[in-house]
């Protein structure tokens, strides 16, 4: 059973925008918090955005001002605006359910397939 699921991803000229979605069981949404990792090629795994439990958002200080995470609790859905994209974004974007403090985020185990993000010209 697939618990969280990515959508989006996909070939982008350099300055473009994707917007990429997560969508959770209802169970593992209510239980967790959902936050977004990315990959690239011979890079470890690394967060980009989570919403803390104090309301703010966290983000790598490589997306700061072009991305923007979001969360629609209705459809038990996650998302990920990027605008401006750079060559540097390129990588496998990935959801993850775990733990969000006041000021961090902590990961689980649960994991989706991931999505390709691919900024080219």
């Amino acid at each position: 059973q697939v618990q969280l699921a990515e959508s989006g991803g996909g070939l982008v000229q350099p300055g473009g925008s994707l917007r990429l979605s997560c969508s959770a069981s209802r169970t593992l949404f209510s239980v967790y918090a959902l936050a977004w990792y990315r990959q690239a090629p011979a890079k470890e795994r690394g967060l980009l955005a989570a919403l803390s439990t104090g309301g703010t958002i966290i983000y790598a200080d490589s997306v700061k001002g072009r991305f923007t995470f979001s969360r629609d609790n209705a459809e038990n859905t996650i998302y990920l605006e990027m605008n401006d994209l750079k060559p540097e974004d390129t990588a496998i974007y990935y959801c993850n359910a775990g733990i969000s403090t006041a000021t961090n985020y902590h990961p689980g185990d649960m994991w989706g397939p991931g999505t390709q993000v691919t900024v080219s010209s």
